[in-house]
């Protein structure tokens, strides 16, 4: 495992931190181990620049309602390094007479603390559940100023994860994308959908640890991200840094998002030629020219694999009057003697290599796709310091989440705000009415997210099996969002796709086209793409159950649809509130209505006699 971090760490822990609440000097780091500055000591509240929002992360806004609470959270690359950095804190509050060494600055009766990891690999719920169990011990001390549990804490992750492969179960423990399907529902669609176009999306909800499992699941369902796509998520500069660096404030432009309406407008060409990523490499003595740029610090992150040179979308027009078919067939087939134009195959073809254009590692497919590159974000974790973040020029997009209500108030500064609500339903606001029509689901898509909540919702009554089998489980559902968007990318590919691609909805393909993830995923080769069926998965006729479950969405989701369902849920409330109160003395009332009612139909119901009679005796002779 190669090096990663300023001091040459051995393993993929660099620093054990532990984070205090100070009654008059605020968050502030009380020890780490390795020292977070090599020329300080471990009791240092001295910070790296880039870091300076530690102490804010790992003690989360709000932290005094909860005796406890866990926080992801992604800090920026100390310079030279290149690679996000991954934390996880603990949180935890104990009473200060129930220490048995108070400390002089102990002046509250609560004391406020958290442990925290910072590591570069994001195995979060791993890390979590280690870091839980010694955070319990070190507060059950009752003596902060024990420092060998934490010494102790850092060899001991550093010689159980090293050599770690991020794959299998242990990169999703604790990210339960069944729970994100019922409570969601086919709004993870929508999500799933909101985060391709790298639009601005705030998740919202307390405490901390349901705010950032419910975030970090959605990313779980896009193939390979957790593992390798959040590596350049956290590229930004602390906000007293920006405006020192005038660079950062030229390079603004390029970082500027095209907005959804100036698509047809755009003179930008959207499909350039795969191959053109090849010219000037024709040579077998040019095979070096494959090797990932080093990157020395964050100013060079305009590297060559995440930099689409202009030239690249120019000599698409000199190409058009070729056949589009032999170029998709070229893009294919490796045939061997040929300069190697793109990732080498591994092995068994189920391997990660370096992407040529996205920097990142990835599988045959091109997977993950660059999402969080090139100034668009990844913030599990958002303290109130950074909210300058959301509103900087150098940042064209982000998937954060945060516990302030001063976020969610500022919805201008949003595409999206994810309500991750503990009592009722998920919601997703979207003010854009236009971006509202691109994330509508199809026929298609809404049989898709149906097929995920029935297989989710279904046989839960046993609390033993629930969620055991394959079907509906964890590992299920990731594999539905895995084919899902296997067959976009196929059928994106296709000639003549127009038809493939109205299942997914048109305005939703026309915008993706021009995001950045789609133009670095496009502009490489990727030859096991081949035997991906283009098409959605759920294609097909309309149907009587079709009509149903749209007239069902539209309700559920339509403005005058949630009027009309709390309307009718208020009325219900009502008459059964009014049924309860008055339900004895309109019984009785009843009780007695219906005995006269009775006693009148007997009497109609008996043969007539008395005078009405007589004139029929007397006719007789």
């Amino acid at each position: 495992m190669e090096p990663h971090g300023r001091d040459d760490p051995k393993g993929p822990v660099l620093h054990i931190v532990v984070v205090g609440f100070h009654h008059k000097k605020g968050c502030q780091v009380e020890f780490s181990y390795p020292p977070l500055l090599p020329d300080e000591g471990h009791d240092s509240n001295l910070l790296p620049e880039e870091w300076r929002y530690l102490p804010f992360l790992a003690l989360p806004d709000g932290a005094h309602n909860y005796q406890e609470d866990t926080v992801y959270f992604h800090l920026p690359p100390l310079s030279g390094d290149m690679k996000c950095v991954y934390g996880v804190s603990c949180y935890r509050q104990i009473e200060a007479k129930a220490l048995k060494v108070r400390q002089a600055d102990v002046t509250r009766e609560t004391v406020q603390k958290s442990v925290c990891v910072l590591s570069r690999v994001p195995l979060y719920g791993l890390l979590q559940a280690k870091l839980q169990l010694i955070t319990h011990a070190y507060f059950e001390e009752k003596d902060f100023s024990q420092i060998s549990i934490l010494k102790e804490l850092y060899d001991h992750m550093n010689g159980s994860l090293r050599g770690s492969a991020l794959e299998g179960s242990q990169v999703y423990l604790g990210l339960s994308p069944r729970d994100l399907i019922l409570h969601f529902r086919h709004k993870v669609l929508i999500l799933f959908k909101l985060i391709l176009l790298e639009k601005k999306v705030l998740f919202y909800v307390s405490p901390v640890n349901r705010l950032v499992g419910a975030l970090m699941t959605v990313l779980s369902l896009f193939p390979g991200m957790i593992e390798h796509g959040l590596v350049d998520s956290s590229h930004y500069r602390p906000k007293s840094s920006v405006s020192e660096d005038p660079s950062l404030a030229e390079s603004a432009e390029e970082f500027v998002s095209v907005s959804v309406t100036d698509i047809g407008d755009t003179a930008l060409d959207l499909e350039p030629a795969a191959e053109s990523l090849s010219s000037g490499n024709s040579a077998e003595g040019d095979n070096h020219l494959l090797k990932p740029p080093s990157r020395t610090s964050p100013e060079s992150s305009e590297s060559d694999w995440e930099t689409l040179d202009p030239s690249v979308l120019e000599e698409k027009e000199a190409t058009e009057g070729k056949d589009t078919a032999a170029d998709l067939t070229d893009a294919f087939e490796s045939k061997p003697g040929t300069p190697i134009t793109v990732q080498p195959q591994s092995g068994s073809g189920q391997g990660v290599v370096p992407g040529l254009v996205s920097g990142l590692e990835e599988d045959q497919y091109g997977l993950p796709l660059p999402l969080f590159t090139k100034g668009y974000l990844c913030l599990p974790y958002m303290a109130l310091q950074q909210h300058h973040l959301l509103s900087d020029v150098t940042v064209r997009g982000f998937v954060a989440g945060a516990t302030n209500i001063l976020f969610r108030q500022q919805r201008h500064l949003s595409d999206a705000i994810v309500d991750v609500s503990p009592v009722e339903e998920a919601a997703v606001h979207i003010q854009d009415p236009e971006l509202r029509k691109i994330l509508s689901l199809t026929t298609a898509d809404l049989r898709f997210a149906d097929y995920l909540v029935k297989h989710v919702t279904e046989n839960r009554d046993d609390v033993f099996l629930d969620g055991t089998g394959w079907e509906g489980g964890d590992e299920w559902i990731r594999a539905q969002f895995t084919l899902y968007l296997h067959s976009l990318l196929s059928s994106a590919l296709q000639e003549d796709n127009e038809r493939l691609l109205a299942d997914y909805g048109a305005p939703f393909v026309t915008a993706w086209k021009i995001s950045h993830n789609y133009r670095v995923w496009y502009n490489n080769k990727h030859p096991a793409m081949a035997a991906i069926t283009p098409g959605h998965p759920f294609q097909g006729q309309y149907s009587v159950a079709d009509v149903k479950l749209r007239l069902s969405h539209s309700v559920q989701n339509s403005e005058r649809g949630k009027k009309i369902g709390n309307a009718m849920m208020t009325t219900s409330r009502s008459v059964v509130q009014t049924g309860k109160v008055v339900g004895q003395s309109v019984g009785g009332a009843l009780t007695s209505a219906k005995s006269a009612m009775s006693s009148w139909f007997s009497t109609l119901a008996q043969p007539a006699a008395g005078p009405p009679t007589e004139p029929a005796t007397e006719a007789k002779p």
